[in-house]
């Protein structure tokens, strides 16, 4: 049975160490001091084989479950990760690949040092290994560098182009220390050049959105992207929070989805609900996930979501004739109009499960359901009048787009 992080916390050491499961060859080793550290177990050319991931609470339930999905598809293509990382730590390559450098980086300095290294995982196995993981660290120039982040920043990423520089100039300063090479080709690459991360302030205006859903429905990208896109659209949820849903957590009788603690970014549960559309597209969306416990099961296996960044590129994909956007936009545009059509701050900082500062924290405590239902049909009713002014068709959700 999966862990939850509320049942970690409840963990007591006993005179003997021992083992709890997450499932899929995760567990957990509590030890006699109290300690507890994250192992990854499994089995290759019949022979079982394990892996320390790292620390808890250093290394998340979050966090650890990535880091399991990420070598258990290592050991599905042959490799064996204990090998790898045995062979990273002992410096076993004296000319080692990016890929190979970036997975020592990755185990002795990123697994030990965040709490939460998802995102430069992702950076690694989405941006830089693609690109440059089969080239020598060593012969890594200034140019590559700048060709892989320079092609997100004319993407309109700049934040994300940023941060990708800041990646690898990270693992490069490490590869310095270690004497693997002698410069560092990331900071040759100038971040104001790259350009100024601005705190985003975009706002759909109504006549935006009717194009937003329009152009999405039309495009030629997933049926199942096209309904999360417009989902998050009306239901103010972050995109991990939906690209991690599972069934389990949906109940079409009462109306309701809940983010458990551990999908959700303040840490605490929060409860969705659903407009009549957005259960609509739910309903569409649990037909084209066939068995999946996953609400958006990825391209290639059934129990595992769509990458992080797959509604991104679905959404870089299509030509909007408007201003560029991002998703985090669509949080920004309902919170917007819903304010300014007069809804009660306190219920729109709740639908967008916002943590309370100060002392509205301390005397602001009511989940406002009544409202929040009321809220979000409103909202989805608004979007649909919105679009039907111009009498664009956005899909049966009953149907193949």
């Amino acid at each position: 049975m999966a862990l939850t992080d509320a049942q970690i916390k409840a963990l007591k050491p006993e005179a003997s160490r021992y083992l709890v499961s997450d499932g899929r060859g995760l567990s957990l080793d509590v030890l006699p001091s109290g300690k507890m550290s994250w192992l990854f177990r499994y089995r290759l050319n019949a022979s079982y084989e394990k892996v320390i991931l790292g620390r808890y609470p250093d290394l998340t339930l979050k966090g650890a479950r990535a880091k399991r999905d990420d070598l258990a598809s290592q050991v599905a293509d042959g490799k064996s990760p204990a090998q790898e990382i045995k062979k990273a730590k002992a410096g076993s390559t004296s000319n080692p690949t990016v890929r190979e450098f970036g997975e020592r980086y990755f185990q002795e300095q990123v697994v030990r040092n965040w709490k939460k290294p998802a995102h430069i995982r992702r950076y690694l196995d989405n941006e830089i290994y693609p690109t440059l993981g089969d080239k020598l660290l060593k012969e890594i120039t200034a140019l590559d560098v700048q060709a892989i982040v320079y092609r997100k920043r004319d993407n309109g990423r700049i934040a994300a182009a940023m941060q990708l520089r800041g990646v690898m100039k990270q693992m490069f300063d490490y590869a310095i220390e270690v004497q693997q090479v002698t410069m560092n080709p990331a900071a040759m690459v100038a971040t104001r050049y790259i350009g100024k991360a601005r705190k985003r302030s975009r706002v759909l205006t109504p006549q935006e959105i009717r194009l937003y859903l329009h152009t999405i429905y039309q495009g030629n990208i997933r049926r199942q992207f096209k309904l999360a896109l417009h989902a998050l659209l009306l239901t103010l949820v972050r995109k991990s929070e939906l690209l991690q849903a599972r069934w389990q957590h949906v109940d079409f009788d009462a109306g309701e989805w809940l983010i458990p603690e551990e999908n959700a970014k303040t840490g605490k549960p929060h409860i969705v609900y659903l407009s009549t559309q957005v259960a609509a597209m739910f309903q569409e969306l649990k037909a084209l996930a066939g068995e999946s416990e996953l609400v958006l099961p990825g391209r290639n296996s059934i129990r595992k979501p769509f990458a992080a960044n797959a509604l991104n590129k679905a959404l870089e994909g299509l030509t909007f004739d408007m201003d560029p956007l991002t998703i985090h936009d669509l949080r920004r545009t309902g919170a917007t109009l819903l304010t300014e059509k007069g809804f009660n701050r306190d219920v729109i900082e709740k639908a967008l499960s916002h943590e309370k500062q100060g002392i509205r924290a301390v005397y602001i405590l009511a989940e406002y359901a009544a409202e929040r239902k009321k809220m979000l049909q409103w909202w989805a009713d608004y979007v649909d009048a919105i679009v039907n002014e111009s009498k664009a068709i956005v899909g049966n959700f009953g149907g193949a787009a």
